[in-house]
């Protein structure tokens, strides 16, 4: 894994021109200041036609267990993703990484994608939208198979949207029981060039549509 330390001052634009040219950025922790960019020799994405829902995970997607939201609420779902929790003591999402992620949602590019139960948010994700490549970046539940339902709405919404990749950085058995896979560095360079020059929608369907899960699924070809 290629890694780079970033002696200056990010911008937010300075880490879209990352993003496009396969970099990102992590802290070792939650406590260092300071970041440094990651190139991986073997990059980990969900290929759009690969994902795979288990027919349990589909039964819950489809009974609307949780109500599944887009970016209502940036800042608790990144201090969810950054909170300890169970097999994850330590996080790499620092003051740094919140503050820039932060301004990357107001200026449009980061993403939330958020489960609710009873109003309470008990699963999401977030990651940043340029061109039709999504860059997952970190997920979270509370709940059980709360994250996994975030996701098949995440990769329902990018598929409707126009999406060509799906970014999710490192492989792990988790994310490759529902279809991600690695490729290399340069296959990875060469996805990222097409889906780069590509438009997308991740509002093809509105913020304020609720989304159902029969229609997500539909959305992803799963009966």
């Amino acid at each position: 894994m290629s890694r780079l330390n970033a002696p200056y001052a990010i911008t937010p634009h300075l880490l879209l021109r990352a993003y496009s040219i396969g970099l990102f950025p992590m802290a070792e922790s939650a406590e260092d200041d300071q970041l440094y960019w990651v190139d991986p020799e073997r990059r980990a994405i969900f290929p759009f036609d690969g994902f795979a829902v288990s027919r349990s995970l589909a039964k819950t997607v489809r009974s609307d267990r949780f109500e599944v939201a887009v970016d209502l609420d940036f800042d608790a779902v990144i201090d969810a993703c950054a909170a300890p929790a169970f097999r994850r003591e330590r996080t790499w999402i620092n003051a740094e990484i919140r503050r820039l992620y932060r301004e990357l949602f107001d200026l449009g590019f980061a993403h939330t994608v958020e489960c609710r139960q009873e109003g309470r948010l008990v699963g999401g994700l977030y990651g940043v939208a340029l061109g039709s490549a999504f860059f997952g970046e970190s997920m979270f539940h509370l709940e059980r198979d709360a994250s996994k339902v975030a996701l098949v709405h995440l990769v329902a919404r990018l598929r409707v949207g126009g999406f060509e990749l799906l970014d999710t950085q490192f492989i792990t058995p988790h994310l490759a029981s529902l279809g991600a896979i690695e490729i290399s560095r340069d296959g990875y360079h060469c996805a990222l060039e097409r889906a780069l020059t590509a438009k997308a929608d991740f509002y093809v369907w509105p913020k304020s549509e609720r989304v159902t899960g029969t229609k997500a699924l539909a959305a992803l070809k799963i009966q």
